[in-house]
């Protein structure tokens, strides 16, 4: 599972990079079929990884930040690192023990739900990837060349 996480890691840094060649207009315009914008996405991804890994390891709910904190690329770049820091120790030390703890929590509802571990880790995993996705298109939509999202040729495995 690390190496899937160190993969979505070294996704967003190329995606943090290529922000550096769009404009603040093309960042920050309001996108169909996401989230909103490609600067809200990635900053999106972010929070939800940082939240659901702070919920597991038993830390309270974190305050949600404001995008409008963040709006710019470099800003998000210093959240994700920032939240990275405080996540990778517990995603370093995962094991096969840990797949069927279970999370309870409260919902929006104020009803108590349970999750197991190896379904948030999933989860987390699938959500940057599925917004990596729509990134994708919005970066053809605009005329650039995306990011690739190859799994391969990134140096996870060695041979």
């Amino acid at each position: 599972m690390l190496k899937l996480f160190e993969y979505n890691w070294q996704v967003r840094k190329d995606w943090f990079d290529w922000c550096d060649s769009a404009t603040e207009k093309e960042l920050l315009e309001r996108r169909i079929g996401g989230p909103g914008s490609i600067l809200y996405t990635l900053f999106h991804i972010v929070d939800v990884e940082y939240s659901w890994i702070s919920g597991l390891q038993g830390k309270p709910e974190p305050l949600e930040p404001s995008f409008e904190d963040y709006a710019d690329v470099q800003k998000i770049r210093e959240f994700s690192a920032r939240c990275h820091e405080e996540i990778v120790p517990f995603i370093n030390a995962w094991d096969s023990s840990m797949e069927t703890r279970i999370l309870t929590e409260l919902n929006a509802k104020g009803e108590t739900v349970s999750f197991k571990y190896g379904e948030i880790m999933r989860h987390v995993l699938a959500h940057e990837i599925h917004h990596i996705g729509q990134l994708s298109v919005w970066s053809r939509q605009i005329g650039k060349q995306p990011i690739t999202a190859n799994l391969i040729r990134r140096g996870l495995f060695d041979i």
